[in-house]
């Protein structure tokens, strides 16, 4: 069993990639966005309930599907109302069902993460779109990805195409 645990800052690319990922692989995509819009109908964004909410949801399909031996792609944008060992946790969780996890960081230069912020697409799952938050936020949002796990696979989604994002990701599973 697999979780392929593919993170990176707002516009990077993860739903495109892990969709792409998918459609190679048969994997379940488990992006990010279902749990945060779903707990956020309810309770504000880094709200109390809301951050404790998100990861027990999070954490509670991981582990269902680790101990029924069900592979998965997890999307996951490192910020500040995450905790900061979550991605550990995650780790532990499958490795103690007998899985594996397989990190993978997505980088975008600041200019096209400027410009794909825009993209109406994003809309769909109120996905961050304000310019001026990500800029005041950028500093924040580049710390939470330093501290994450040291990943299998970086892939720079500026220069390289979600289409060979997605194959080089299959060869990182395979290591």
């Amino acid at each position: 069993m697999q979780v392929v645990f593919i993170y990176g800052q707002a516009a990077s690319g993860k739903l495109t990639i892990a969709r792409q990922l998918a459609e190679r692989t048969g994997l379940a995509v488990f992006h990010n966005h279902l749990v945060v819009d779903a707990v956020e109908a309810v309770f504000p964004f880094g709200s109390e309930a809301f951050v404790r909410l998100r990861e027990q949801f999070w954490l509670a399909v991981i582990a269902a599907a680790a101990r029924a031996g069900r592979s998965l792609i997890f999307t996951f944008a490192p910020e500040p109302t995450v905790a900061p060992d979550f991605a550990e946790r995650v780790r532990t969780l499958v490795q103690s069902a007998g899985g594996e996890v397989v990190f993978v960081a997505l980088t975008v230069p600041p200019e096209e993460q400027e410009r794909r912020l825009r993209e109406p697409g994003r809309a769909a799952f109120g996905k961050l779109r304000s310019v001026d938050l990500l800029r005041r936020l950028r500093d924040d949002f580049t710390a939470c990805m330093a501290a994450m796990p040291q990943p299998a696979l970086t892939v720079d989604t500026g220069t390289v195409a979600p289409s060979e994002a997605a194959e080089a990701i299959v060869g990182a599973m395979r290591s």
